[in-house]
């Protein structure tokens, strides 16, 4: 696995957290949310494309 792919998954994963934290509050705020589910699409899309491409050794 590449250094990159690693940290991409970490970010995903540091996301995915934020996101639930902010869902689980009472007056959760509709555009951190957006913004939150945006990021992690982001870095998911990003996995997948690295995960994609051949590695160069």
């Amino acid at each position: 696995m590449s250094d990159r792919l690693y940290r991409l998954m970490l970010a995903h994963q540091r996301i995915d957290d934020q996101l639930r934290r902010e869902q689980r509050r009472r007056c959760a705020s509709p555009f951190v949310l957006m913004r939150l589910k945006k990021m992690k699409l982001r870095a998911k899309d990003l996995m997948q494309r690295l995960s994609r491409t051949p590695q160069h050794s």
